[in-house]
This record gives structure tokens, C-alpha cells and sequence, in this order.
């Protein structure tokens, strides 16, 4: 993270590690961005890589909403001005919360608002939260807002531990209304064995962002886009175990797509569960299936479609 260039208002600031950049993050974010345009200042976010838990309490750290590049491209749509990643390692743990606003916040990002989320901690063992930060700021020079939670699906607010909850159990309506979004994964097309052309069905291998939580494993329904074009698709997502292979795979036939993705970054949705994996006795019993959930998966897709016009695809 390098130092922001001089601004004569200061800025607005938020802070936080921003998993998913759901509807509560969107709310603290936009809130930044109002309060930076009312004043003539810069609306800074800062956020931590890897995610804090992964240093503080290793090998517990969350499976990740969105990996870091997923995330940048989320935040580039918000109207921020600067977005720093912050390296979180032991030394950045170890600030007392005064330190991590007169350091970080203060002499890097010139900050002169800080604006949280309800549930928002930070410093030395989350010794700083939502009822501390203002007197703090006070005596730092930086006024502190604190935003509302925003009410997710069923009540209570919304959470990237409640949307974790709902894609680990393949509830993707609850993960879309807590993210404003269908919950995706975007990868890069690489090769695979190409066993799917010796049975007319040909498809694209996608590698999801190290850490990224998946759904449970299974065949679905999806969207998949790219620069320049969108279809719309079936997914086996997890091993093959008709031709022997236990590797987890993100594996997708596009329908009416007959192109070269290789080397590109796709980004694919979830949109619905079809089938669990199994293994079939031949290619032939397959092959057979594989037509099944094509004419599944198209029925599934055009319904959405006409549901949702505005999210339509070829």
C-alpha cells in the first residue's frame, strides 16, 4: 500500500475485509462515497490479503465469497476512489487500534472520516468496534460513523457467514439476496482431457480462485460469460468418476457455443442444482444422461430467463 497523493480535504474512509461485498458492505461503502462527494474528499476503502483469520488462526480461515480478484472488480462498480490492500501479517495484527487509525488511516490515507459497519472490529484483538470508535476518532481527529445492518432474507442482518451458510447448502436464492447478486466464480479456461468431444459434448475446464467456497458438488444449471459474449450452459462441478478421475473439477458444456475460450477468464453462475455426480456403467449410459440434463438444465434457464428479462443470456 502506497501513500494516497496529496488531498486538501482529506478523506473518507472504510475498513474492513470485504468477503463477498454483499448488501451490508454495500451500504457502509456507498455511505463512504456520499459523505466524500458532500465534502469534496477522496472515498478510500482499505482491506486486508490474505483474509486476517488466516494469519490470526491458521488453517481456519473462512472459504473465501470472492477471491481477490473477484473482489477488486466488485469494488471498481462502487464509485470508490481508492481501494488499498493491505498485507495482513503478524505485524499488522499486533497494532493496538490507535496505532492501525493514526498510522494506517491518518498519515496514509489522510483520513478525517471513518465510516463502519454495526458489526465492525479492528486492531489488536478486535479491541476497537462500533461503541469504542467514536471517542477514538475523537481524540485522533476523525469522525466516526457508524452504518445500520441491513435486514437479510428471513431476518436478522446480513452477513458473510450467513451467505457462506446458504451456498455451502446450495441455497442460491438466499445467497443471491444477501449479495444483490448471483452468487459466481470467476476463472481462467484451461485445458482438460477433451473427453467430452469423443461424445459430442464439449466443454471448457474453469480454475475457481484459490480458497473460493463452492456449492455442493453435483451437476447444474449455469450462466457463463466472458469479454465480448455470454451462454448459457450445464456444469459438472466435482470428480468424474465414470472415467476414473476424483479430481474436483469446474467443468461446463456451453450451449450454442461452438468457440475457442482457452486461456480466457470466464465468470460462471450458479443458477440451479440438476443431479448429485455418479458413476455410469459406459460412456454410452453417459452420454444418455448428459442429454437428459441438457434438456433440463435449457428448460431451468429459459424459465429464469423470462423471470428475470434483464439477466437473460443466449
Amino acid at each position: 500500500m502506497s501513500d494516497l497523493p496529496p488531498l486538501p480535504n482529506g478523506s473518507v474512509v472504510t475498513v474492513g475485509t470485504f468477503d463477498g461485498v454483499h448488501l451490508g458492505h454495500q451500504a457502509v461503502i456507498a455511505e463512504v462515497v456520499r459523505r466524500a462527494r458532500a465534502r469534496s474528499r477522496a472515498a478510500v476503502l482499505v482491506t486486508f490479503e490474505p483474509h486476517p483469520m488466516a494469519v490470526l488462526k491458521p488453517g481456519s480461515a473462512p472459504p473465501r465469497l470472492t477471491g481477490p480478484g473477484e473482489r477488486t472488480d466488485l469494488l471498481a462498480e462502487t464509485g470508490l476512489d481508492y481501494a488499498f490492500v493491505l498485507r495482513f501479517d503478524a505485524a499488522l495484527a499486533a497494532l493496538e487500534p490507535e496505532g492501525f487509525i493514526r498510522r494506517v488511516l491518518v498519515e496514509r490515507c489522510q483520513a478525517r472520516e471513518l465510516v463502519v459497519g454495526h458489526d465492525h472490529g479492528f486492531g489488536r484483538g478486535r479491541a476497537a468496534d462500533a461503541s469504542t470508535l467514536p471517542a477514538l476518532g475523537e481524540r485522533l481527529g476523525v469522525a466516526v460513523d457508524v452504518v445500520a445492518p441491513v435486514a437479510g432474507a428471513g431476518g436478522g442482518p446480513v452477513s458473510s457467514s450467513r451467505i457462506r451458510a446458504a451456498v455451502e447448502a446450495g441455497d442460491f436464492a438466499t445467497a443471491a439476496a444477501g449479495l444483490g447478486r448471483p452468487y459466481r466464480v470467476s476463472g481462467r479456461v484451461t485445458r482438460g482431457a477433451q473427453r467430452g468431444r469423443t461424445i459430442g459434448v464439449p466443454t471448457i475446464n474453469v480454475a475457481p480462485p484459490p480458497g473460493k467456497l463452492l456449492p455442493p458438488d453435483g451437476v447444474y444449471a449455469v450462466r457463463v460469460e466472458w469479454g465480448g459474449g455470454v451462454a448459457n450452459a450445464m456444469l459438472n462441478q466435482g470428480p468424474r468418476p465414470t472415467v476414473g478421475d476424483t479430481h474436483r473439477w469446474l467443468e461446463a458444456h456451453l450451449f450454442d457455443f461452438d468457440g475457442d475460450l482457452y486461456g480466457r477468464v470466464v465468470r460462471m453462475e450458479w443458477v440451479a442444482w440438476l443431479r448429485a455426480v455418479r458413476k455410469f456403467d459406459s460412456l454410452d449410459q453417459l452420454r444418455a444422461q448428459l442429454d437428459q440434463d441438457g434438456q433440463a438444465a435449457r428448460r431451468i434457464l429459459s424459465r429464469e430467463a423470462r423471470r428475470n428479462p434483464n439477466e437473460a443470456t443466449a
